[in-house]
């Protein structure tokens, strides 16, 4: 059974992909190997899914559809800010989401605009997280679904902390010493 993350680990994951306007998507392809390519994020509030626009037309669809696990990496240099998510990928051709989640943002990317026939959307559910923030040495690693709150908080105390939310159990990393909190 997979225990969902808290709504303060979602929002504390929101808050550090946020201002970040491009991911780079790596699908797998029929061959197994991998393949990235940028993909403009949505100005949207994070819930534990990511939208991205794409075409019908386009090879990461056919890698969506045969093999959907993808991996999305963010990188703010400036502010040290480096993350990865992973998670599944479908494709999603509802008209209304696609007029919902629509901006001029999204425009240069797809000129015939929102009347495009090969106008889809990528829905990508996050399942596992990481993130590095470079000026305080600090790695992040979170599993499990981000879609539903959960009671228990996990909290940052340390170079390195892990978050297993299958199990809810941390381990940090510090120095030569291992520690384990249960039930936190």
């Amino acid at each position: 059974m997979m225990n969902t993350a808290t709504m303060a680990e979602i929002q504390s994951l929101g808050d550090t992909i946020r201002g970040i306007r491009i991911a780079m998507m790596t699908t797998i392809c029929a061959d197994g190997s991998l393949r990235s390519r940028p993909m403009a994020t949505l100005d949207m509030e994070f819930d534990g899914t990511l939208w991205f626009f794409t075409r019908l037309d386009s090879s990461k669809v056919g890698e969506v559809a045969d093999e959907g696990q993808v991996n999305l990496n963010f990188a703010d240099p400036a502010e040290h800010r480096y993350v990865s998510l992973s998670g599944l990928a479908t494709l999603s051709v509802d008209r209304q989401k696609i007029e919902e989640l629509w901006s001029a943002d999204v425009e240069p990317w797809f000129p015939e605009g929102i009347q495009d026939s090969q106008l889809a959307l990528l829905r990508v559910d996050i399942d596992k997280w990481e993130y590095w923030d470079a000026r305080s040495g600090v790695m992040v690693c979170c599993e499990g679904a981000l879609t539903e709150p959960a009671a228990e908080f996990v909290q940052e105390v340390g170079d390195h902390l892990r978050v297993d939310l299958s199990g809810i159990w941390v381990t940090q990393d510090v120095g030569n010493s291992r520690m384990r909190n249960e039930g936190i």
